[in-house]
């Protein structure tokens, strides 16, 4: 049961991501989350070293594709600057949104990586599609109703997914 939650990594924000340690892990494309992954609702076109990030993601030949539950409107409001590819609706915590990326990206399972804040919308579709995960803390503590309620119950999930997996650590960094 808990291996529907459990992240492969932990990186404390997505921007700690290098391209040189995706490729080590084989990762072709990052699919990532939308809100207090990439950017804080208070910051809703992203920060300055976010916009650089994704220029190196770019650059590198990594594709940044936001996969989010959110409707295509608001997503496309916040990514457009960004010029970010996006699957809306995703329907987290099903893989639906997933698998839409994976075809769109026509690369396997083993070449995409879920980047989320949550355990329970982002890291199940992700493990569900066994796309290899990276859990990221929150950018901000201030979330919409729904998702407060989410983070009530991922503090217990966490608390014994650290207990029962002594290697997950948040780190600065991928590691093999």
């Amino acid at each position: 049961m808990f291996l529907d939650y459990k992240p492969t990594w932990m990186v404390s924000k997505i921007t700690q991501l290098t391209a040189a340690d995706l490729r080590e892990q084989g990762i072709k494309a990052i699919l990532t989350d939308l809100d207090n992954t990439l950017i804080a609702w208070d910051n809703p076109t992203g920060t300055a070293e976010l916009h650089a990030w994704i220029k190196q993601m770019q650059a590198s030949g990594i594709p940044v594709v936001v996969v989010s539950n959110n409707k295509a409107t608001r997503i496309k409001r916040a990514v457009s600057s960004m010029g970010l590819p996006f699957i809306a609706r995703a329907l987290k915590p099903l893989s639906i949104g997933i698998r839409r990326a994976k075809v769109q990206l026509n690369l396997s399972s083993q070449e995409l990586v879920m980047v989320g804040d949550q355990l329970l919308t982002d890291m199940i579709a992700a493990n569900h599609s066994h796309v290899r995960t990276i859990l990221v803390r929150p950018l901000i503590e201030t979330d919409a109703w729904n998702t407060r309620i989410n983070r009530f119950f991922e503090k217990f999930l966490m608390r014994r997914l650290m207990r029962r997996y002594p290697e997950l650590q948040w780190k600065e960094r991928l590691d093999g």
